[in-house]
């Protein structure tokens, strides 16, 4: 095994050492020299949140499949190790070999969340790699970008060689040979940008000019070549079966946020929520077999050690063979005490029997979603949740056993009155005095408790929303403090915590997800101000951000509080997700009109996704 870049004396010296050691169970091991490509995959997050991403699992193992590979990862420093990379010098490295990222050929940074923008800047800067990719040459690594956030990736375009847009199953084997023919070859890098803007999904901002009206919306996005695609589609996973799954992944030696066996059960959503991005740009909804599902399970406890097996999707409950999956997983795990994680659950879809079962191994806090407080909300955004389903769902919930109830909620939604706003504190009321009305006395063990969470509505693009403008600061703070006025109002008081998330950080996610190119710009000021982890409040600095703005002359409400128009060209629109604009302008007149619309296996919205020939838009019903 390779020698540690960092000495004892660093080590020693700050936060959990054990985020940069390396040596992990499961962990890669190949002989550089033996390979073409090296690729550094990069979360740009301290290691125990990248260590519990499902995708750079996924593609860690993929990469390392091919024998002409060898990937490697690499994490944002935690701000301790920063400041002393920079006082002494060092490089940012990877963990399999403690290499110096600057010495790869390629950079493949996930971007899950705007707010870890400056941390994108942060690990390319560590590296030794010019902030600007066209100050960059054919000694530097490619430096490419994935994850929802490139479905918008202006504002970090200028950092950026080229982003992949969609699933990374896809079209990596084609980047890769061409890269190999680059390497080896008097190519130059920029006839391999031009080259590689050819292959499905790849988005290559450089070849791309920009241009502004009067009013600073964008004008338009134009190709500078002839052989330049005008549009960039997304690629996805046909055949869910068949696509590669890691079976020994990596195990981190300090507790990841995520530390469990994941099995990806389902891609996409059926249920067409008009505020979620994932939602849209994952359709169309793509199913594992449930005999697939179980092989994998097998496999990963026996490779892993985990005592708990959580299954990955947007819906959970819908995935169609989820009883037969639950029962297969609690009579074959059951006798060795491996807990069932049922995230991401319907009240709708949610089934007694099986919260039953679960209960037996672990009883554990039950997370629902209902959004919004009242049913004319939940229609606006189109959840398809009632009351009655909700009462109806927590009511089971409660007659299986669980006294602790989750509820996220959120805030600012388009067209949100006051009366909606009222509607969080009376239906964590209502919850709290069903499970009295529910439980008999003798059979409570301690008390209920409802803990409803209110997040920031951000408008974002490729969802009926993205017309939207967001609720301003002020009102944002007046709507959170009637919330927790009107609970302290009512009989159950006690029993209800609330809690909402900081609107600064809200702010620039919002400046950031709708944003446009010229946004690199601040992006590197509020860098050079020293601003990094802006996801962490503790490290978040929104002065910083406002000073950026003064001095840039940049207004942020032109991309927060500003109602666009419906003709109006966003700085997404060259990037196709698979959703029509159509399809999304029709359902914002049907948010604007309280207009449900029925889920993708109740009736065809006509959405765009057909054109993948694949998924729940060809499943045969009866």
């Amino acid at each position: 095994m390779p020698e540690l870049f960092l000495s004892d004396e660093i080590l020693m010296g700050i936060e959990k050492p054990s985020r940069y050691i390396g040596h992990e169970i499961n962990m890669t091991v190949k002989d550089p020299n033996e390979v073409d490509i090296r690729f550094a995959l990069c979360f740009p997050d301290v290691y125990e949140i990248g260590m519990s991403y499902l995708g750079i699992q996924i593609l860690y193992d993929m990469f390392n499949k091919r024998d002409d590979t060898y990937c490697e990862r690499v994490y944002s420093p935690w701000p301790d190790l920063d400041k002393k990379m920079r006082e002494e010098g060092i490089p940012l490295f990877t963990l399999e070999t403690q290499t110096p990222v600057i010495d790869f050929d390629f950079l493949g940074i996930t971007i899950q969340y705007e707010m870890c923008y400056t941390n994108i800047l942060q690990v390319i800067d560590l590296s030794g790699i010019p902030l600007i990719a066209t100050e960059r040459t054919k000694e530097h690594p490619i430096i490419i970008g994935g994850g929802p956030c490139t479905y918008n990736p202006e504002p970090i375009a200028d950092f950026f060689d080229m982003f992949y847009i969609g699933e990374g199953e896809v079209s990596y084997d084609a980047l890769f040979n061409l890269y190999k023919e680059y390497k080896s070859t008097e190519m130059t890098r920029e006839e391999f940008l031009r080259r590689a803007a050819s292959i499905e999904g790849i988005y290559v901002p450089s070849l791309y000019e920009v241009r502004y009206n009067p009013d600073g919306t964008v004008e338009s996005y134009k190709p500078l070549y002839e052989n330049v695609p005008t549009k960039i589609k997304k690629v996805i996973v046909t055949d869910f079966d068949k696509v590669s799954y890691p079976e020994r992944p990596v195990i981190p030696y300090l507790r990841a946020t995520q530390d469990r066996v994941v099995l990806e059960v389902m891609r996409g959503c059926i249920r067409g929520c008009r505020f979620c991005q994932a939602g849209m740009i994952y359709r169309p909804t793509r199913q594992k077999s449930v005999e697939m599902l179980k092989k994998y399970a097998d496999t990963l406890v026996a490779n892993t050690g985990y005592d708990e097996i959580s299954l990955s999707s947007l819906s959970t409950s819908d995935y169609e063979e989820l009883p037969e999956l639950i029962n297969y997983l609690i009579d074959t795990f059951k006798e060795r005490h491996i807990n069932i994680s049922l995230p991401s659950l319907r009240i709708d879809a949610f089934s007694l029997d099986v919260m039953s079962k679960v209960q037996d191994i672990r009883k554990v806090s039950l997370t629902f979603a209902p959004e919004a407080g009242s049913q004319r909300l939940r229609d606006v955004i189109n959840k398809g949740l009632t009351e009655e389903v909700i009462l109806d769902g927590s009511r089971q919930a409660f007659e299986g056993g669980w006294n602790k109830v989750k509820l996220y909620f959120m805030m600012g939604l388009p067209t949100e009155t006051m009366e909606d706003v009222e509607g969080i504190a009376e239906l964590s009321e209502k919850i709290t005095e069903l499970y009295f009305d529910t439980v008999p006395k003798e059979k409570r063990i301690g008390s209920v408790q409802i803990t409803a969470s209110a997040s920031y509505f951000v408008p974002k693009p490729f969802t009926p929303f993205q017309w939207a403008p967001m609720l301003s600061r002020d009102k944002y703070l007046e709507h959170a403090y009637h919330v927790k006025d009107t609970i302290n109002k009512q009989l159950n008081k006690k029993r209800i915590k609330f809690a909402y998330h900081d609107e600064d950080i809200s702010i620039i996610e919002a400046v950031y997800a709708r944003g446009d190119r010229r946004l690199s710009k601040l992006i590197l000021d509020v860098y050079k101000r020293g601003q990094i982890f802006d996801a962490w409040t503790e490290f978040f600095v929104m002065d910083n951000y406002l000073n950026a703005f003064n001095d840039l002359g940049i207004d942020y409400k032109f991309y927060t509080e500003r109602e666009r128009s419906r003709d109006e060209v966003f700085p997404w629109d060259h990037i196709d997700a698979g959703v029509s604009r159509d399809f999304l302008l029709r359902e914002w007149e049907n948010a604007l009109n309280g207009k449900v619309t029925p889920n993708c296996r109740a009736q065809c919205s006509g959405c765009g996704s057909t054109s993948f020939k694949c998924g729940v838009c060809f499943e045969s019903r009866t």
